[in-house]
């Protein structure tokens, strides 16, 4: 892979290798490792499904970032969808800072970090726009 297309991939090559696993973390084992990691415990079934659903929620999401690296014809899809799920987890997390009050740092530091990946997206949108209008045409 050339510098130019790392450089152009990076905000899905970041978002890929911090959503996987994460996901896993939600999804892999939550009545054990949730209760490790985070201060509450997954006691039902129900609880423990939408742990899972999220973990397949992630997942989808990072196949199509990984396909946009792998094949510039999706690249643009992958970015837009990149910048929405950040996007749309850092204004969820807002929200709950605004309602609810300050989270634990990891998820403090999560807000700062999905939001700086959705305005990362926007920046390689704009800026790789034109390349690959080019490469399709």
């Amino acid at each position: 892979m050339s510098t130019t297309t790392i450089r152009q991939n990076l905000h899905l090559i970041i978002s890929s290798g911090i959503v996987i696993p994460v996901a896993f973390v939600y999804g892999l084992f939550p009545k054990t490792i949730l209760p490790q990691l985070l201060d509450f415990s997954v006691e039902t079934t129900d609880l423990a499904n939408v742990f899972r659903a999220i973990m397949g929620l992630y997942l989808a999401f990072a196949s199509l970032w990984i396909l946009g690296i792998l094949k510039s014809d999706y690249w643009k899809a992958a970015t837009i969808s990149n910048i929405l799920f950040m996007a749309g987890l850092g204004f969820g997390r807002i929200i709950s800072l605004l309602l609810d009050g300050f989270p634990s740092a990891v998820f403090f530091i999560g807000t700062a970090g999905e939001l700086v990946l959705a305005i990362f997206g926007m920046i390689q949108l704009q800026h790789y726009k034109a390349v690959i209008k080019n490469k399709i045409n």
